[in-house]
C-alpha cells in the first residue's frame, strides 16, 4: 500500500490566507451592503421630510358666497364692457367683504376688526370670478356662489399649522348670563374643572406664560376668549354669535399655546373662521390651481404653471441643440477623426468642461448671448442656449462611451461586405450604440432640468405672471420657482415649495424611467 502524497495547497499557512480572503470577501459584501441601505435610508429621509411638507400643500380651503352679482357694483355704466369688468376687482372684492359683514355685524365695532374681518380673503383671489363673469355677462344682476381660497395664515391654522392647541369639551352648562355688552357669564356645576386643571397644568410647564395664551370657548357659531374661570362659573368676552348659542349643548374649550401676539391670525379671525366653517361655507379641497395657475405674491393664490411651461420650452430649446451636436461630435470623434494632438487636446477639453462649475455657463450665457447677441432676457432660447452648453460634454462622453462598446467585429463585417466607412457607422454602429447614446443624452437633460445657478444669471428668477406662449417669451423655471419660494418669508411658502419639488422630481423620474425603458427595451449584451 503506497502513501498519499501530501497535498502542498492544504498547509497549515494556506488554509490561514484562505480563510483571511474569505474574510476579506465577507467584510468588502458588508461594507457594500452597508453603503446601499445607508443611501437608502437618507434617500427615503429626503423623500419623506418632501413629501411631508408637500401633503399639506395638496390641499386648501375655500370659502363659499353666495351673492347678488350687483351690477351697480361690478358693472356700473361706462364701464361694463367685459374687459373693464374683468378688471373690476375692487367691485367683486366689496361684494364679498358686504356678506362677511353681514355675516359678521360685530365687526363694525371698530376699525381694527373690519381690516382683520376683510383679511379673511386676500384682495385678489375674486380675480378669476372677475373673468368668468366677464366672459358670462348674463350672470349680471343674478345670485352666483363663488369659491374663493382662504387666507393662507387661516389655511395653515385649519390644517394646525400654525399653533399647538390643547381641546377639551366642557361639562353641562346650568345658566348663561350676559353681565355687560359682549360680555358672558357661564355657570354649571364642576362644568369647568377639566379647563381649570389644564391652566393648572400648562401653568407649571411654562409658568406665567400660560395667562398670555388664548382660552377660546365655542358653541356652534359662537365662541369668547375666556377672561376668569372657577371650577363652576367661567366668564368671556364674547368675539362671535350670541350669548344664547351656548344654551343648548356642550361647549369647546381650546387654548392656543402661542400667544395672540406672536400669531398672524388673531383670535376674532379663529372666531370667525370656526363660525364659518361651523356654517358649512368653509370646505377642503384638492389643490389643483398649483397646476392650473401662475405665480402671486400669496400663497393661497400662487400656483406652478408658467414654471412648467418654461421648463418645458427651455429643455425643447436644450434637447434641439444639445441631442444633435453632442451625437455628431462624438461620431466624428470616435470614427472618423484622426489620432493626432489637436484630437487629444479636444478631448481632455471636453472631459475638463464636463467638471466645469455650472454657474460658469450662466455667466458665460449672460456675458455672450445676452451682452453680445442681445438675446430677450428671462426667456427659454437664452436658457436652452446655456443649458445646451452644460449639457453637451456630458452626452459626448455618454454617445463615445455607447460607441467604443460597440464590437469591432461590427465594423469589420460592414467593411468586409462593401460598405463604405460612412455606411459602416451610420447603418451598423450607431443602431447598435443608439440605447446607450440616447440614455446619455436623457441623463443629460435630466442635469439640465434640475440647474438652477445659469438660470439665476440670465434672469430667470423673474416674476412672471403669465404662462409664455413661445421660447423667446419671459419666462422662469422649475428650480427657479423652488429657490424663489423658499426665500419667502411666510410660512405657507414652505409646503409650497415642497409641492413643487414633487413636481420637479416626478419629471426627473419619468425621464430616468425613459432611460431605463430605452435601455431594456434596445441594449445588446455581447
Amino acid at each position: 500500500m503506497t502513501d498519499v502524497a501530501p497535498d502542498p495547497f492544504r498547509n497549515e499557512k494556506a488554509l490561514r490566507r484562505l480563510k483571511k480572503r474569505r474574510a476579506a470577501d465577507a467584510r468588502f459584501r458588508l461594507y457594500g451592503l452597508s453603503a446601499i441601505a445607508f443611501a437608502l435610508l437618507a434617500l427615503s429621509v429626503l423623500v419623506a421630510s418632501i413629501g411631508f411638507q408637500a401633503i399639506s400643500a395638496a390641499t386648501y380651503h375655500k370659502l363659499r358666497f353666495d351673492i347678488v352679482l350687483d351690477p351697480a357694483v361690478i358693472a356700473p355704466k361706462g364701464n361694463d364692457t367685459p374687459a373693464e369688468i374683468s378688471r373690476n376687482v375692487d367691485g367683486f372684492y366689496t361684494l364679498i367683504r358686504s356678506n362677511l359683514e353681514a355675516t359678521f355685524p360685530e365687526a363694525d365695532e371698530d376699525r381694527m376688526a373690519s381690516r382683520q374681518l376683510g383679511e379673511l380673503v386676500t384682495r385678489l383671489a375674486v380675480l378669476p370670478t372677475a373673468k368668468w363673469v366677464a366672459e358670462n355677462p348674463t350672470q349680471i344682476g343674478q345670485t352666483a356662489t363663488i369659491k374663493v381660497p382662504l387666507n393662507d395664515d387661516l389655511d395653515l391654522y385649519l390644517k394646525g399649522a400654525v399653533s399647538k392647541e390643547f381641546r377639551l369639551r366642557l361639562g353641562d352648562i346650568s345658566a348663561v348670563a350676559e353681565t355687560a355688552p359682549r360680555q358672558v357669564l357661564l355657570t354649571g356645576a364642576g362644568a369647568f374643572k377639566a379647563l381649570e386643571s389644564l391652566i393648572a397644568v400648562q401653568r407649571q410647564e411654562v409658568g406665567d406664560a400660560v395667562d398670555a395664551r388664548s382660552t377660546l370657548v365655542s358653541s356652534g357659531t359662537a365662541m369668547g376668549r375666556v377672561t376668569s374661570l372657577s371650577t363652576d362659573t367661567l366668564e368671556m368676552t364674547l368675539l362671535t354669535g350670541s350669548a344664547s348659542d351656548f344654551r343648548t349643548g356642550r361647549p369647546m374649550a381650546r387654548m392656543i399655546a402661542l400667544p395672540e401676539s406672536q400669531r398672524n391670525v388673531s383670535d376674532l379671525q379663529i372666531a370667525w373662521t370656526l363660525a364659518l366653517k361651523d356654517m358649512g361655507r368653509i370646505s377642503r379641497v384638492p389643490h389643483t390651481s398649483l397646476l392650473t395657475h401662475t405665480d402671486s405674491t400669496y400663497p393661497e393664490l400662487a400656483g406652478a404653471l408658467a414654471a412648467i411651461v418654461g421648463s418645458l420650452l427651455t429643455m425643447m430649446v436644450t434637447a434641439f441643440i444639445a441631442i444633435p451636436i453632442g451625437i455628431f461630435a462624438s461620431v466624428y470623434l470616435e470614427e472618423f477623426a484622426p489620432r493626432n494632438r489637436l484630437t487629444e487636446i479636444i478631448e481632455v477639453n471636453i472631459n475638463n468642461l464636463a467638471a466645469v462649475p455650472s454657474i460658469v455657463f450662466g455667466l458665460l450665457g449672460a456675458a455672450v448671448f445676452l451682452g453680445f447677441f442681445g438675446l430677450p432676457r428671462s426667456a427659454p432660447l437664452v436658457g436652452g442656449l446655456v443649458l445646451a452648453l452644460l449639457t453637451l460634454p456630458t452626452i459626448i462622453i455618454a454617445s463615445r462611451a455607447a460607441l467604443k462598446s460597440v464590437p469591432p467585429s461590427i465594423r469589420a463585417a460592414a467593411l468586409g461586405v462593401g460598405a463604405s466607412k460612412m455606411q459602416s457607422v451610420f447603418h451598423h454602429v450607431l443602431p447598435v450604440a443608439g440605447p446607450g447614446i440616447f440614455t446619455g443624452a436623457i441623463l443629460g437633460m435630466a442635469r439640465a432640468l434640475g440647474e438652477t445657478a445659469p438660470l439665476l444669471l440670465i434672469g430667470m428668477v423673474a416674476f412672471v405672471a403669465d404662462v409664455p406662449t413661445g421660447p423667446t417669451d419671459e419666462s422662469t423655471a422649475l428650480p427657479v420657482l423652488v429657490y424663489s419660494w423658499s426665500t419667502n418669508a411666510e410660512r405657507a411658502w414652505e409646503p409650497m415649495t415642497a409641492a413643487v419639488i414633487v413636481i420637479l422630481l416626478l419629471f426627473l423620474v419619468t425621464m430616468n424611467g425613459i432611460v431605463v425603458l430605452l435601455r431594456r427595451r434596445f441594449e445588446r449584451r455581447w
